[in-house]
């Protein structure tokens, strides 16, 4: 009896190859309610039975139903907000037919005024209609689910403003169609979402979605879509304040958007509710043989009720409001309050790419949409929000580090401060290129794969004068946090740091940044046997996508000014270091770490000084030399790439 029911429940969930899909497709184009004869035959060409052909074509007729449904419920908001408007209309016409000054109504004016009264009430009668039959259409009250006065049309506008009336209302209906596409997105289960193997998220089933979803495909762009969950030490006011201020969400994802600016604001809401923003971002991989991508969207929230937040994204119209290599579709976070200052967030990442080579080094993470994908956000916003609770733990306490070095709990907020500042430096000088001040010089595989770029400094927060950057990604057929382990510890720091020269190093202040014992803001010193005024800044971040180790020489004097909380932003800071993700070898499939290493170094501090080959050569051996101990130290095989 039990397998008898355990047979036939396997075969509900029979799942059709992609020829009986297209096969079935095709037929419904042409016949969607097939004859008893016609289901025989597709039977006998497809191998399946005839309930089977008979269940397929009743739910593709529902599918269909709904579709069509969609685009009723599309036509009704629009037509609900023409009578809107209309209605604001009249209104204003009826204002300025009265007397600024006494209030009266002129008597050419009282017929007017009449019709306006009664065409008002008919509007209104006619709104009350469309809003009721919306309302039974998509399941709930209109003014809820479809808050359109929050994304006023009027909002935004300017001398400045770079969006026309005519784009203005075709962003507000992409956003309120984004926002429930985001919503289902997020609800759905199998097989629209599929557990990608070897990596905790979800990857979207590109047959089912388009099934689902009408959306126009480019054969020339490549789409990636994932989904993934977490729960973060923030409230989900917090965090949507955060999400719509563009320089709280950089810092935010300081390891994933390298930069972003709201371009209009064309609604900006009550308390973050019905805010609506055209933003550009650019968003990187942390790898400088990973070109970053370059995205114009909408970014719109809304409260869906008491405990419940959406913020969704889609690209913006046409160029110039949108990228023509990268285009967001309904992508985003819904956010649920857990009540205890914790938020549980699901993340949805969905866009197209334009199709282009890719370093082989990353060609499968990037393929997949992992190393863009949503797991990579979800582990950073987690990641972001312990760091700053417990960034925040640490306000009142303090204590004794070691014999000579003690700091108040406002002097380790300072020093993690200063932290955050070193490790948003780091990640926009892996890939710096010509748009953020610096000039690329050599890159690529023509030379070895190390790209090299140089910046003429003046800016407060850096030395003066001419730094070089340069950064490489190798693969380690060593697990990700083995890496980690041992490029985050002081003790075996001697082993790879080429300026050591070998000396030990010890750790003279550790803040606590997180749980896990990996996670943390120090200070460190090298033995050398002589005294010296230079210590080392570091920051050791892990989370479950990846890792980095961020490091910068640090002056004694200037450590002491930090902790007493002066010149936070004017200490002159050169970061160099280490991002370590999870990656695979492309030909024998073992696991390993992908490694990006980069270093900043000031080859003069004459900012009008030229760049010469020589100092190129010293960077690109500094960084092959550190490589070469890496891999010595962690015994990987001399053919390891």
């Amino acid at each position: 009896m039990d397998s008898g029911y355990d047979t036939r429940r396997k075969k509900l969930f029979h799942r059709h190859s992609p020829r009986q899909i297209q096969t079935l497709e095709a037929t419904f184009q042409e016949c969607p309610h097939p004859d008893e004869k016609q289901r025989m035959r597709l039977s006998r060409e497809l191998g399946l039975n005839p309930r089977q052909i008979k269940f397929w074509f009743q739910n593709r007729r529902t599918q269909m139903k709904a579709q069509n449904e969609r685009a009723d419920n599309s036509s009704l908001r629009v037509e609900n907000e023409r009578i809107r408007c209309e209605n604001f209309s009249m209104k204003e016409a009826l204002r300025r037919v009265v007397c600024p000054n006494c209030g009266c109504v002129p008597e050419d004016a009282s017929l007017d005024e009449d019709q306006l009264r009664l065409e008002n009430a008919r509007l209104r009668d006619e709104l009350q209609r469309i809003s009721n039959l919306a309302s039974r259409k998509l399941g709930g009250p209109v003014h809820k689910m479809i808050p359109m006065s929050s994304l006023s049309l009027s909002v935004g506008e300017g001398q400045n403003s770079v969006i026309s009336l005519e784009q203005r209302s075709s962003m507000v209906d992409d956003a309120a169609a984004a926002v429930e596409e985001l919503i289902k997105l997020v609800q759905a289960e199998e097989p629209l979402w599929s557990k990608l193997e070897k990596h905790e998220l979800e990857i979207l089933n590109a047959g089912a979605y388009e099934s689902i979803f009408t959306r126009a495909k480019d054969t020339n762009m490549r789409r990636e879509a994932s989904r993934a969950s977490c729960v973060a030490m923030i409230s989900p006011e917090s965090l949507v304040e955060a999400l719509i201020d563009t320089s709280k969400w950089v810092e935010l994802f300081p390891t994933i958007v390298s930069k972003a600016k709201t371009i209009e604001v064309l609604s900006s809401g009550v308390g973050g509710n019905g805010s609506l923003q055209l933003v550009y971002a650019e968003v990187q991989a942390l790898s400088p043989i990973v070109a970053p991508r370059e995205f114009f969207f909408l970014r719109h929230s809304r409260q869906i009720d008491r405990k419940t937040w959406v913020v969704a994204d889609i690209s913006a119209g046409s160029p110039p409001l949108a990228s023509p290599c990268c285009r967001k579709l309904p992508s985003g976070c819904v956010i649920q309050d857990m009540f205890n200052g914790f938020s549980k967030i699901i993340w949805v990442e969905h866009s197209e790419v334009l199709r282009s080579p890719i370093h082989r080094l990353y060609k499968n993470l990037v393929e997949k949409g992992v190393a863009f994908g949503a797991q990579r956000w979800a582990a950073a916003l987690r990641r972001s929000c312990e760091r700053a609770a417990f960034a925040a733990a640490h306000g009142g306490d303090s204590g004794q580090l070691t014999e000579e070095w003690s700091l108040s709990g406002e002097g380790k907020a300072n020093l993690v401060k200063l932290a955050e500042r070193m490790v948003s430096n780091f990640c926009g000088s892996v890939f710096a290129g010509d748009g953020d001040g610096w000039t690329t010089t050599l890159s690529g595989q023509d030379d070895g794969g190390v790209r090299v770029a140089v910046h003429r400094s003046v800016d407060p927060g850096q030395p003066n004068g001419v730094v070089l950057s340069a950064a490489t990604s190798v693969w380690l057929p060593t697990l990700p946090e083995i890496v980690f382990g041992f490029l985050s510890n002081a003790r075996t720091r001697f082993q790879w740091d080429v300026l050591s020269c070998g000396n030990p190093v010890q750790e003279v202040a550790h803040i606590s940044t997180g749980q896990d014992l990996g996670n943390g803001v120090s200070l460190l010193r090298g033995l050398n046997g002589g005294e010296s005024s230079m210590l080392i800044l570091q920051e050791s971040s892990t989370s479950a996508w990846g890792s980095s180790v961020v490091y910068a020489p640090i002056d004694v004097s200037s450590v002491n000014v930090v902790v007493n909380g002066q010149g936070l932003s004017r200490v002159p800071l050169l970061p160099s270091g280490f991002s370590i993700v999870p990656g695979e070898d492309e030909f024998s499939g073992k696991k390993g770490a992908l490694v990006t290493v980069a270093f900043q170094i000031l080859v003069s501090s004459l900012p009008s000084s030229k760049m010469n080959m020589e100092s190129v050569g010293t960077v690109k051996t500094l960084i092959s030399t550190t490589v070469r101990q890496i891999k010595a130290a962690l015994n990987c095989p001399p053919s390891a790439p």
